[in-house]
């Protein structure tokens, strides 16, 4: 799971060989490392995973109530607002996105609902939530050594996706995608589309990688799933619209941390930019 740099458990793409951009392309040809805007820096995506109060936390998965609160405020004081990634790609395709920040909650915990929304709703913010479409109502059974937290029942993802909170797939099971064959992977993102699309009862556009593992094939299938975009955690060869990097967010992170966090994001942004540059002009 995440941490400071970056995550524990989440497996980086190795795959050199993403294929070049193109534009203007029909959403199921578009290539995986097509930009989210083209010419533009990856947009500032915050991943959170649970907001509540536990005493032990191995993966370092949950940040508390009032920590929560502070982090929020600190992006309403310095003239940000925070939107779901949904909304965040409507606003830079129009270019008005300039004080936006997406904001991702993984795994889908049921705490999601009782502690983050309502403070987001005092600040006006909005978010997206990833949800695992076979385990809805369940619990978290992949975190072997962290807390046993209850995960959002169907009722609930309904009621936030009618009241307009972004619900994205995280897959069928919580199941690392890299790796998998060819009709597993249309399995694990085509079928969970289509399960939330069932519960939400409208479109399904955004994807989520467990763990922030990917690799070319995975991104591939996302994107022939027929998705807008995904979000991974890491930069890499792969870093585009399918593979959108986010800063992770813990217990410890107050506004310095954050300040520090966006810095480092635009820098490795930059560097992934310059290797990618560099790559073209080679072949």
């Amino acid at each position: 799971m995440p941490s400071e740099r970056g995550t524990v458990r989440s497996a980086r793409a190795g795959v050199t060989n993403a294929p070049p951009a193109r534009a203007r392309l029909p959403r199921s040809r578009r290539s995986v490392s097509e930009p989210a805007v083209p010419g533009s820096c990856s947009p500032w995506i915050l991943m959170y995973h649970s907001v509540a109060v536990e005493e032990e936390d191995p993966y370092q998965l949950t940040v508390s109530p009032e920590r929560f609160a502070e982090q929020i405020a600190w992006l309403y004081r310095r003239g940000q607002r925070g939107v779901s990634v949904r909304e965040l790609m409507r606003a830079r395709a129009r270019g008005r996105d300039d004080k936006l920040v997406g904001l991702t909650f993984d795994d889908g915990y049921a705490d999601f609902a009782r502690y983050a929304v309502p403070i987001l709703q005092a600040y006006g913010f909005t978010a997206t939530a990833y949800v695992v479409a076979d385990l809805l109502g369940q619990e978290n059974g992949w975190d072997t050594e962290g807390p046993r937290k209850k995960l959002l029942t169907v009722e609930e993802v309904n009621e936030l996706a009618a009241a307009g909170w972004e619900i994205g797939s995280h897959g069928l099971g919580h199941q690392a995608l890299p790796g998998l064959p060819a009709d597993v992977l249309a399995v694990q993102t085509r079928q969970s589309r289509r399960l939330l699309e069932e519960v939400v009862g409208g479109p399904v556009t955004g994807f989520c990688y467990p763990y922030g593992a990917v690799d070319l094939p995975a991104t591939l299938a996302v994107r022939d799933a027929g998705y807008d975009y995904a979000c991974a955690i890491t930069h890499s060869p792969l870093t585009g619209r399918f593979a959108m990097p986010r800063c992770y967010v813990g217990a410890r992170d107050g506004g310095w941390r954050l300040r520090a966090k966006k810095g480092r994001h635009r820098l490795r942004d930059a560097v992934t930019e310059l290797r990618r540059v560099g790559k073209e002009r080679r072949t």
